[in-house]
């Protein structure tokens, strides 16, 4: 006989594993199902750091949310005692009237947010690590910092195996299907049947979503930077998170090392686009080279010779947004992808959100800006 479920989550990273920790903690009986076992480094939850911002650059909409997701890593602190948030600061730099430094100000003013406007000799005064161009501001957000991504999936893995959560890894799903309000999940190993499904499968989406929807997974390669000589400029604290403005079309990110692996700065755009498991997560020294270049004029501190690296996947959608809410076709069916690279600080309210979605059929965020339907041809919503 299948096992049946209230609901099974296919993939198991950050969203996949916050949705089950909001099921379990309802009372549903849940399956997770990965086709690795989480946390690994094969996708997109993994790096030591994630930024986490709440101003935030992409649009005020977001607000929100993210000041609902620190809510929950302090309280997913408290039930593991496990440091999963660290409030460092943050700095979002560029000449005044670039989309980094507008669209952090305006999200701020919005919501009546603190930020305090630094030029160039201030930044560099209060934060010596960083060099700036004469005409470049910093907008510096001193609850902004980072996210620690692996510990994340293990506390909400943690609790909700505590809660009764099953969860089956090394196992790969196949096809599933709707069919009278039923949904099954055919995999490698088996067959499971549930009322509800979550796909929060990452670069895997497009194969897994079963919809028309333009999403591009893109391979990134984030470098770590040890500095040319011991030094405490580059100390969390002293060294607050970064995304900074090189061109129109190019930024890059950057954290301080927490654990002595170095400060961690790579490109926001650009990469190897393709599947997921056509990317290959071998990286090479000369892929680094921009990067080392970039960081050469703006921390010269740094040695760009002793690094360490290493490959993740972004999954892309058109305009930046994220892809959350019901499938097109199936009303218990819920999807969440296309992250686009700055989702992860998300990943706990979007756990609600998609219990939410899954238990009662709405949910009190305004998701209206990440509608699965918003790049159908006829104009659907």
């Amino acid at each position: 006989m299948n096992p049946t479920y209230d609901a099974i989550i296919i993939g198991m990273g950050i969203m996949g594993s916050a949705a089950a920790y909001h099921l379990t903690k309802r009372g549903q009986h849940v399956l997770g199902i990965d086709q690795f076992n989480p946390p690994h480094t094969l996708g997109s939850s993994h790096g030591h750091t994630r930024i986490t911002r709440q101003a935030y650059l992409e649009g005020a909409s977001y607000v929100p949310m993210a000041q609902r997701s620190h809510e929950l890593w302090r309280e997913l602190e408290k039930k593991t005692g496990k440091t999963l948030l660290a409030e460092i600061g943050g700095l979002n730099i560029g000449p005044e009237n670039c989309q980094i430094v507008k669209g952090t100000v305006e999200s701020a003013d919005c919501y009546g947010l603190p930020y305090e406007i630094l030029n160039a000799h201030e930044v560099q005064k209060r934060f010596p690590a960083f060099q700036l161009d004469t005409e470049e501001v910093g907008v510096y957000e001193t609850i902004a910092g980072a996210v620690f991504p692996e510990e994340s999936i293990r506390a909400h893995l943690d609790i909700a195996s505590q809660h009764g959560l099953d969860i089956r890894t090394n196992e790969r799903v196949i096809e599933w299907s709707v069919k009278n309000d039923r949904v099954t999940v055919h995999t490698e190993k088996g067959c499971y049947q549930s009322e509800t499904l979550i796909l929060s499968a990452g670069a895997w989406s497009p194969q897994l979503f079963g919809f028309d929807i333009p999403l591009e997974v893109e391979r990134k390669v984030p470098v770590w930077f040890q500095p040319d000589q011991p030094s405490d400029l580059f100390k969390p604290g002293d060294f607050p998170s970064f995304v900074w403005h090189c061109t129109d079309e190019y930024n890059i990110y950057g954290l301080p090392g927490f654990h002595g692996e170095g400060v961690k700065v790579g490109f926001h755009q650009g990469g190897l686009k393709g599947e997921a498991d056509q990317l290959s997560r071998q990286a090479s020294w000369n892929e680094t080279e921009d990067v080392r270049r970039t960081v050469a004029s703006r921390f010269p501190r740094l040695n760009t010779q002793n690094i360490s690296y290493e490959t993740c996947l972004y999954t892309n959608t058109p305009d930046g947004h994220f892809v959350l809410g019901y499938h097109p076709k199936y009303q218990n069916v819920v999807t969440a992808g296309g992250f686009s690279g700055h989702g992860f600080k998300f990943g706990s309210v979007v756990g609600e959100i998609l219990a939410d979605l899954a238990i009662k059929g709405q949910t009190n965020y305004d998701i209206s800006l990440f509608n699965p339907n918003r790049f159908s041809s006829d104009g659907t919503e």
